[in-house]
């Protein structure tokens, strides 16, 4: 779960350096700054057909500053910080960065006046992933490799990745924070080949699956009693009947739902992509801020939430890095879009007081706008339900390829596996489904939502965004959902 630290996460010298930094920033002639000291360490396996194929681990430490000069921001990173000069002239840097910025003309940027706290924040962690041996993380993935390899696949792999940060945040305003986040998470899959097509298997999701916990969440996945399935499934599908074309009904498991809210409600409310900050790299947004509070995103069954307080979801935290505490609010509440993913500086702009998702890769990478944890709160149905009171449909799971236009309306998603449903009942096996809609016509054709036990906070941990570019780390909760009159089996 997660939990306030009675401890320090992170030692004093590493205030001190951010505190200097600061200093420095300001005598420089910034009216705000703030500075990031990241003490990260990271470990990740992979294997591959019954041997380990890789093995990395690395230790990176840095100080990152941000600096504000009237209508711009600076900023300035330090690799290895090491002694008091060095980040004072990282923290005048990243002023100076800001000045030469805003000698082009502009109005002042402001931040939404926000609060100072000095506090400390660990996440819940009951068995520290980098305190079990490498043997038996390797035992692990080239044992599920083997077994799946063995049934008969062409190629099989697994994965396992941790990340242990320690952070010091010092803010002008008075902002003291520090926090330690540990994140682990595992996944594997399957290839089978036909003379004509490759299927795929994966399990739980076709990336893994991810969260602010310790290794508990890698056994509890139980990868090993999975493997033998998976493999029979995508040698089955080498010559199952492949997705009909046509209008339909729509049924996702939840591992697909996850992204798909990911991509077409997640990336379509950041603030500053919607203020066309973002638009040069990862595009823009459908949303008009003026239909903020008014605009139907879909049925009234859809309620996305913005949390960052769920116990072990992949984007959850204490503090975002601006010092800004973690909050959960509502994005769309019962089909109407009503919040948005904000900072400071972009919520200043908007004229709200959506903020607390600004986070950054790292130590050399400025805080941008970035998920936290948008997802479904669960509903009121079960999967079985959701099935039983469908005549006629297909059931899609597990998210094989994806592709949506830079406004976040048009999509079109392929999964790895999908099943007839018939009079109520799942049928047959289908290769290759996909499906394709636009957001606010897709979303307001949900009309049946799981919950319950069903209900997951699935982990994102490759989110791209930025110039240069940046990794997030998001949770997206959800569960198995229908949706009527859908376009599925589209080729090409």
């Amino acid at each position: 779960m997660m939990s306030k630290a009675h401890d320090v996460p992170v030692p004093s010298a590493a205030y001190d350096a951010a505190s200097a930094a600061v200093e420095a920033a300001l005598a420089a002639g910034a009216r705000y700054a703030d500075a990031r000291l990241v003490d990260r360490r990271t470990e990740s396996m992979t294997a591959r057909d019954g041997d380990v194929r890789t093995l990395d681990q690395s230790t990176t430490a840095g100080l990152g500053v941000r600096a504000l000069v009237g209508s711009s921001w600076g900023f300035a990173a330090l690799g290895d910080p090491d002694g008091d000069a060095a980040c004072r002239a990282t923290g005048a840097r990243a002023t100076a960065i800001a000045q030469a910025s805003a000698a082009v003309a502009g109005p002042d940027v402001d931040l939404l006046p926000a609060q100072a706290h000095v506090d400390t924040w660990a996440s819940g962690c009951t068995e520290d992933p980098f305190a079990v041996s490498l043997a038996e993380k390797g035992d692990l993935l080239t044992g599920v490799t083997a077994t799946m390899r063995a049934a008969g696949v062409a190629v099989a792999e697994a994965l396992y990745q941790a990340w242990d940060t320690r952070t010091a945040f010092v803010s002008s305003e008075g902002a003291r924070i520090g926090q330690h986040v540990r994140e682990c998470g595992a996944g594997m899959h399957c290839l089978t080949v036909g003379e004509d097509e490759t299927q795929r298997r994966s399990y739980p999701a076709f990336r893994g699956q991810y969260g602010t916990r310790g290794f508990e969440l890698v056994r509890e996945l139980d990868l090993p009693a999975h493997a033998e399935r998976i493999a029979a499934e995508a040698t089955a599908l080498l010559t199952a009947p492949p997705c009909p074309s046509g209008r339909t009904t729509l049924v996702l498991g939840g591992e697909q739902l996850s992204l798909q809210i990911h991509e077409s409600v997640g990336h379509a409310v950041e603030l500053d992509r919607i203020l066309g900050w973002e638009a040069a790299y990862a595009g823009t947004s459908w949303l008009d801020l003026d239909r903020l509070g008014s605009l139907r995103y879909g049925s009234e069954l859809m309620t996305i939430t913005i949390d960052p307080t769920i116990p072990g979801a992949l984007g959850s935290f204490g503090y975002d890095d601006e010092g800004t505490p973690a909050q959960r609010r509502y994005a769309v509440r019962d089909g109407v879009w009503v919040g948005v993913l904000g900072g400071r500086d972009s919520a200043a702009v908007a004229g709200l007081t959506d903020t607390g998702s600004v986070r950054a890769d790292g130590y050399a990478r400025m805080p941008m706008v970035r998920m936290t944890n948008v997802g479904f709160e669960p509903g009121p149905h079960s999967l079985e339900e959701i099935v039983a009171a469908t005549d006629d449909g297909v059931l899609m799971e597990h998210n094989r390829s994806w592709s949506i236009d830079d406004r976040r309306l048009n999509f079109q998603f392929g999964c790895e596996i999908g099943y007839e449903i018939k009079d109520g009942r799942r049928g047959r096996m289908l290769r290759n489904p996909t499906y394709t809609g636009i957001g606010p016509q897709f979303w307001a054709s949900l009309d049946m939502l799981a919950g319950g036990d069903e209900w997951r906070a699935w982990g994102t941990p490759n989110c791209g965004k930025g110039q240069p570019g940046q990794v997030g780390h998001t949770g997206h909760g959800a569960a198995p959902a229908r949706f009527t009159d859908v376009r599925v089996g589209v080729r090409g």
